[in-house]
């Protein structure tokens, strides 16, 4: 089966996530990470984005108030990637991130982005990534991509 391709404008919208404590994902995506609450269902639910969007992040305890995360060997969702416009805006979500205490999961350099990778207050996997420039996207002789996970240098980062 060789589908036709999808319109390469095609993106993912929004994410809605399931939460244990509405109050304390807000905490985590507006006060952390720098989101803007745009719409609240009393203590139920808010959409969250950035520069005005309805909603990047919808975030409910419709069921699941007071409940814990998956198990590990479960499925469900590996994380929600966050795309930062530059780097130095990474670099400012990162300090966000240091200045609240929560400890990253990991830091890599994959050629075509930069990620840094930890865990909300629900223990949902979050990526906040900043991609290269396609013309810097490492290539193969053939021209396919050649992605790879490094280290990525956090002091660096921090300088940006």
């Amino acid at each position: 089966m060789n589908p036709e391709p999808l319109h390469p404008q095609t993106r993912i919208g929004h994410v809605h996530l399931k939460v244990a404590d509405l109050e304390r994902a807000l905490q985590f995506y507006s006060g952390v990470l720098g989101f803007t609450v745009t719409q609240r269902y009393g203590k139920e639910a808010a959409f969250v984005s950035a520069g005005g969007y309805h909603h990047h992040i919808a975030l409910n305890t419709w069921e699941s108030r007071g409940g814990s995360p998956p198990p590990p060997g479960s499925t469900g969702l590996y994380h929600t990637a966050i795309l930062y416009p530059s780097r130095a805006a990474l670099a400012d979500a990162f300090r966000r991130v240091q200045a609240a205490g929560i400890p990253l999961d990991g830091a890599s350099d994959h050629g075509v982005s930069q990620a840094l990778y930890l865990r909300d207050p629900d223990q949902n996997g979050v990526e906040l990534y900043w991609d290269r420039p396609e013309s810097e996207w490492p290539r193969n002789a053939d021209g396919s991509l050649a992605m790879y996970s490094r280290h990525l240098d956090l002091e660096s980062l921090i300088q940006a």
